[in-house]
Formats: structure tokens, C-alpha cells, sequence
């Protein structure tokens, strides 16, 4: 018997228990996106104040299932939100390209441990990781005439144009096009008077040029033998190397402290050519290792997406434990996560940061001190200490998914499934030791493909029996037990 047949049967066109990782759940993405853990309302806020929440989850309770729920509900909601109502979205969700970076700017003995990474791991590194993504997504729609609407760019004053210009100098992580070329074609979309910055260049061009114009014009050759018409010649370049001397080392000092980005120091330089002294003076740069002028480049480009029509920044952090260099072990994703939690960087007005977090942080977190939760202040994070489910809730998940597969008007539900001999209270039990839905779909799946394989097409059973149910149950159970010590164990 095929498990198509038996589905069919019920009225679903489709397997909806085949996927286990929400990024790949089809069924999910195009059916069961609007279907929602009990917990939903305080995870995800009010999009007119976007706050912060703390989740904690085992593997498997959908975590990453709630991300990909936030970010299209955003996206709903900005296609509907008036002026300045819309949310800018930020996934800080892939570490990997920001942790490698990061050891290859350390020595070699510490960039291959990752205790000592870790160790050396900051708060502001953390702010240059969400600028760099922010940064780098803001300017990649407004380079492509297709993604934003232009005319919003002409709202912008001259010092927010000058703030935009200097973060893409700074934050720019495409690797579309180069630095340069990018740099070049936004300084033009937002109308930045780079021309300006050229003045010294100019000069230089123009006492050279009058010292050997003046050779030519009196034809006085004999002033090429002499050394003063160069050292006059090189005179008015002085302040045009000087100032490119400065931004040099302006560039090195971001590049050797910007330690999640590889940034063209070569490109960098050549971008802060183009900017006036005046547009860099007292203005927030990246070339130390502290969290001052990240807050304040964080407030710029607030400042510039609310010009632009938009009203916060949500900040979505996931899969904090796939890492490579972080190798699943709890104390490292930890020190990861720890260096995060602080409430002035968690609670900056019209930014909320939404962390879906493993459930095996939360036993830390109540070991920390006094310290710790003074700094994090937890108290005001909306924290969802466990992301659980119940047995009514992971029965509404499973019919929902039947649901959301079923053609024309029919709705199967997991109990029509499974012979009336197995109870509703002992469904309940059963599904409510499952724990999470990750569990759940590989159990049902399991148990249809069981139910299946003991049945022929010839003599087909559309409801699946007390024993089988119960002998699949108990193999799942020891499997499921199996893989909790071996989590416990890592950790």
C-alpha cells in the first residue's frame, strides 16, 4: 500500500509530515506560515514600537519555523504601512562568514581555538556584524531602481548623505561588485557632492601645471637642471598627500578593527579621498575597539531609514549553534550569545532584536550573577523561558498541515487517521510526549509509512491500528530518548 494512496484516501494530495527543517518545508512556506505557537503575540510585539524578545527552544520546537514567520509578516505588513510606519528588516542569522573572518584577523594559535576566539569576541563586533548586513542591504536597493523608491532618497539632508556615504565606506559587505564601484554608484543615486573633496588635488594639478606651462611658454628649458622647479613642483602636492596620508591610516585603523568584515583597505581609501574634511570631522568612525561609535553609527542609520519611510528595525537572530567554529557545544555558544546581552544595545529606541536561542542556554542563564543580569537587565527583554507545546497545540500544527494538503473542501484531522481503539486521551499522551513538531512530523511520518508497509493496495486498511500505533510509539520513544542523552551529553 502507497502512502500517497493512503492519503488520498483522506482527501491529501500531498505528504505533510516529509519535511522536518522549516527552511526546506515547502508545505510550511507556501500553506502554514500564518499558523502560529501560543507564544506568538509576545515574541513578535507591536511593529509601530518594535521591541526585544528572548526565546528558548530545544531542536525542533521552531525556532527558525518563528523567524521565517516574523520576517513575512513584515513583509505583509510594510506592503500595507502608511509613511513611516514600514519595519526594516535585519536576519542576523549567518555566522559562519563573520566568525572565519574574525579568527583570520587573530594569531594562529588563537585563531584555531575557539575558547580564545571567543574570548576576544565583543559586544561591537556584534554592532559591526548587524551594521554590516543592514548597511549593505539598504544600498543594494537603493543601487537597483527596482527594490526602492528613489524619489525617497531627495528627503534625505546633507548630513544624512554624508552619514550614508560614510557607513557604505565602512559597512559595504557586497560581494556583487566592487567596494568602489558601488561607493561610486550610490554617491550618485543620493546626490553626494564628492567633487567638493577634490580641492586640494586641483591645487596640486595647478602649481604644476603653471611651473611647467611657464618652462614651456618662455621656453626656459634650462629650469628642468634645476632642483628648486621640482621642489616647487612637489610643494603643492604636500597638502593633497597629506591629506591622502590620512585617510590611509583612517582606512587601516577601520580595517584593523571592523574584524568581522575583510575590507579593501586599497577601495576604502580611494572612497574617503572623495569625502571633505569638514564631512569627517567629529563624526563617529570605526577605527577603535569600542562600542561608542557603533551606537552612534546605529543612530545614523536609524536616523537615515526613518527619512526614508521607515519607522524601526527589527533584528532577527537564529541559529546561534550552527557555527562550525562553535562545534554545538553549549559553552561556546554561550560566550557567543552572552556578549549580545546588553540591555543599552537591546532596548535602543525604534530597534528590537528578536533572538530564538537553544533551550540549553537558559539553564545558564540562571547560573550568571548579579553582574550579568544587571547589564542584560532580562527583566525587561520579554523572555519566553521555554518554547513548548502542548498536546492541543501540536494536534491543531498536524491538522493544519492536513488541512493546508487536502483538496476542495475536506479537513482530515490526525484523529480520523488512527483507529478509534487508540483513545483520544491516549493520542493526547502520545502526541504531548513528542514534545516538539520536529518530533511530531517524523513520528506521523513514520507511523504512516509503518501502516503502509503492513497493508497491500489489493487490501488496503484506511485507518491505522492500536498496534501499530503503539509499537511505533515505543521505538520513536527510545529513538527520541537516545538522541536527548546524546544532546545532554554534548552539552
Amino acid at each position: 500500500m502507497r502512502t500517497d494512496q493512503f492519503l488520498a484516501h483522506h482527501g491529501v494530495s500531498r505528504n505533510p509530515f516529509a519535511e522536518e527543517d522549516a527552511q526546506t518545508d515547502q508545505v510550511f512556506k507556501a500553506l502554514c506560515v500564518e499558523v502560529h505557537h501560543p507564544a506568538w503575540d509576545k515574541v513578535y510585539g507591536d511593529p509601530a514600537d518594535p521591541a526585544t524578545s528572548l526565546v528558548f527552544g530545544e531542536k525542533g520546537a521552531g525556532k527558525t519555523a518563528m523567524r521565517l514567520q516574523i520576517a513575512d509578516t513584515i513583509r505583509r505588513h510594510n506592503d500595507t504601512a502608511a509613511e513611516g510606519e514600514a519595519i526594516w528588516l535585519v536576519e542576523y542569522d549567518d555566522f559562519n562568514p563573520l566568525l572565519d573572518r574574525f579568527a583570520d584577523r587573530l594569531p594562529a594559535r588563537k585563531g584555531r581555538d575557539a575558547e580564545h576566539v571567543l574570548a576576544e569576541w565583543k559586544l561591537w563586533d556584534h554592532m559591526d556584524g548587524v551594521l554590516s548586513i543592514a548597511v549593505t542591504d539598504l544600498i543594494d536597493r537603493l543601487i537597483d531602481k527596482t527594490r526602492l523608491d528613489r524619489r525617497a532618497v531627495k528627503k534625505l539632508d546633507p548630513s544624512q548623505r554624508r552619514d550614508l556615504m560614510l557607513l557604505a565606506a565602512f559597512y559595504d559587505d557586497s560581494t556583487g561588485a566592487p567596494q568602489s564601484e558601488r561607493w561610486k554608484r550610490l554617491r550618485r543615486v543620493v546626490g553626494y557632492p564628492s567633487w567638493r573633496a577634490t580641492g586640494w588635488f586641483l591645487i596640486g594639478l595647478a602649481v604644476t601645471t603653471a611651473i611647467f606651462g611657464a618652462i614651456i611658454y618662455q621656453q626656459a628649458w634650462e629650469w628642468l637642471s634645476w632642483p628648486w622647479t621640482y621642489v616647487a613642483a612637489a610643494a603643492g602636492w604636500v597638502p593633497w598627500i597629506s591629506k591622502w596620508v590620512a585617510r590611509k591610516l583612517l582606512a587601516r585603523g577601520v580595517g584593523a578593527n571592523v574584524r568581522v568584515l575583510r575590507r579593501d583597505r586599497g577601495a576604502l581609501t580611494g572612497s574617503l579621498m572623495r569625502v571633505r574634511a569638514r564631512d569627517l570631522d567629529n563624526q563617529p568612525i570605526p577605527n577603535r575597539r569600542r562600542t561608542d561609535d557603533r551606537y552612534e553609527l546605529l543612530g545614523k542609520l536609524l536616523g537615515i531609514l526613518q527619512t526614508l519611510g521607515y519607522g524601526g528595525v527589527m533584528v532577527l537572530v537564529d541559529r546561534v549553534d550552527e557555527p562550525h567554529l562553535l562545534e554545538g557545544r553549549v559553552e561556546a555558544i554561550r560566550d557567543f550569545v552572552w556578549s549580545m546581552l546588553d540591555n543599552k544595545f537591546l532596548r535602543q529606541p525604534g530597534l528590537g532584536f528578536k533572538l530564538l536561542l537553544p533551550a540549553e542556554l537558559q539553564e545558564h542563564l540562571n547560573r550568571e550573577g548579579r553582574d550579568f543580569h544587571q547589564r542584560a537587565r532580562l527583566d525587561k527583554q520579554n523572555v519566553v523561558p521555554t518554547l513548548d507545546w502542548t498536546a492541543d497545540s501540536l494536534t491543531d500544527l498536524a491538522n493544519a498541515r492536513l488541512a493546508a494538503c487536502a483538496g476542495g473542501d475536506t479537513a482530515p484531522t490526525v484523529r480520523e487517521l488512527i483507529d478509534p481503539a487508540v483513545s483520544d486521551q491516549r493520542l493526547a499522551d502520545a502526541l504531548r510526549s513528542l514534545r516538539t513538531p520536529r518530533h511530531l512530523f517524523k513520528f506521523l511520518f513514520r507511523l504512516i509509512s509503518t501502516h503502509c508497509n503492513e497493508h497491500t493496495e489489493q487490501n488496503p486498511t484506511w485507518q491505522i491500528e492500536q498496534p501499530t500505533f503503539e509499537a511505533v510509539l515505543a521505538v520513536y520513544a527510545r529513538e527520541q530518548a537516545s538522541i536527548d542523552r546524546g544532546l545532554s551529553g554534548a552539552t
